[in-house]
């Protein structure tokens, strides 16, 4: 049974987190990714990110291009270029992820290759946009992070600023662009005209702040940050210190609250005026907060959670990573992509989350730097031995390109 997106042909001038992350995804439901990879600069920046870094490749560079094809083309040559609007010829979209204004210098813009192909979905990720008074800026994670106000939400009330510890803004971005080229393909085969598709890192952090934000523009809420990680309106919803580490709680259902208070020994919490309703409990927090945290730490999580989760109270341990993937969950999900690599060994990535129809089993490592130039060429463009050795020559695939 073919792959949900086989049939779909990205050609991809991605580089780094964000625009990887968005098109790994595609790949992995099936989409033939095709990354153009600049031989002048060795390729994708990501080969290169420390730790287990070696050579051409890393292990960062793996968790993003796994399932996908590389090849070596100089669009800044002749031939480099014509080879590449011939393949656009044969793709459904053209994906990037560079800075705002790049696109169109570089000539990827709908505008550009519409006359080489009406249907082509041009989508661009970049850091603010291709429009606006920052859209020339390069923009990142940590940046945007700060500048949308997300940083600002999170850490103690009397500590700084605090950044998530995963790059939330570059993923979900990544999300965000595969969502619209998915789209937009789905457009242009509809209607047979493609589209820009216009993505950016900034506009995504934005919405991304979602109730509080409208709680802000709507309401003139101004946040404030609360100890231990604690939901902005629900209470009980935050992490709290056992006898010997961390516990999640959250009651996000009254019943959930009930529940809780029973589990507890505690009753009374439950009926008390001041903690009956979610109301109550917002106005209260700090009175609560402080019965509940001499509570935890009488026993340990363990001791905790095997009250709790069978009362369905709604709680989780704080996990470390390696906790994580060894959670007998994760191996049912099959959370785990698995592959082979000649210097890394057995390769084990966190597979994608993204399962439409039944999960994909087989996983193949990610390319190395122009792996496919010639099978790529030779399939999209039926292109001779002898047409590449032209190419090769003219300087398509880089001067020191080998």
């Amino acid at each position: 049974m073919p792959l949900p997106l086989s049939g779909i042909t990205i050609l991809s001038l991605e580089q780094f987190g964000a625009g990887p992350f968005g098109t790994v995804h595609l790949a992995d439901l099936g989409a033939r990714v095709i990354k153009i990879e600049d031989p002048n600069s060795g390729g994708d920046v990501g080969r290169y990110v420390p730790p287990y870094a070696h050579e051409e490749d890393s292990l960062f560079f793996e968790t993003f291009n796994r399932n996908k094809e590389s090849i070596s083309l100089d669009l800044s040559s002749p031939s480099g270029r014509a080879t590449f609007e011939d393949l656009v010829k044969q793709s459904d979209a053209v994906y990037s992820n560079l800075r705002g204004d790049v696109p169109a210098k570089l000539k990827i813009t709908y505008e550009d290759l519409k006359h080489l192909n009406p249907a082509i979905v041009c989508c661009s990720l970049s850091g603010f946009g291709m429009t606006g008074p920052r859209s020339k800026e390069p923009g990142y994670d940590y940046m945007l992070q700060g500048l949308a106000g997300w940083m600002s939400l999170t850490g103690e009330p009397d500590g700084p600023p605090t950044k998530s510890g995963l790059s939330l803004v570059d993923f979900s971005g990544g999300f965000v662009a595969a969502l619209a080229l998915i789209s937009g393909i789905h457009a242009s085969r509809r209607d047979g005209i493609g589209m820009d598709c216009d993505v950016s890192l900034y506009d995504t952090a934005l919405s991304m702040t979602s109730y509080i934000g409208s709680w802000h523009l709507s309401g003139g809420h101004e946040p404030i940050r609360h100890s231990h990680s604690a939901h902005p309106s629900l209470v009980p919803f935050q992490v709290f210190q056992t006898a010997d580490y961390w516990i999640v709680i959250g009651c996000a259902k009254e019943k959930f609250y009930e529940r809780f208070c029973q589990v507890i020994g505690r009753p009374d919490l439950a009926t008390n005026p001041d903690y009956i309703n979610f109301a109550k409990r917002y106005e209260n927090r700090d009175a609560l907060v402080s019965q509940l945290d001499d509570i935890f730490k009488t026993r340990t999580t363990k001791e905790w959670l095997t009250d709790l989760m069978p009362a369905g109270v709604p709680c989780s341990p704080v996990n470390t990573i390696e906790q994580a993937f060894q959670e007998e969950h994760t191996v049912a999900r099959e959370m785990i992509a698995h592959s082979d690599h000649e210097y890394f060994g057995k390769l084990r990535t966190p597979a994608s989350p993204v399962n439409v129809g039944p999960k994909r089993t087989e996983y193949s490592r990610a390319p190395k730097r122009g792996e496919h130039t010639i099978s790529v060429l030779k399939d999209l463009l039926d292109l001779t031995e002898e047409q590449i050795a032209v190419l090769k020559a003219s300087g398509a695939f880089g001067s020191t390109d080998d």
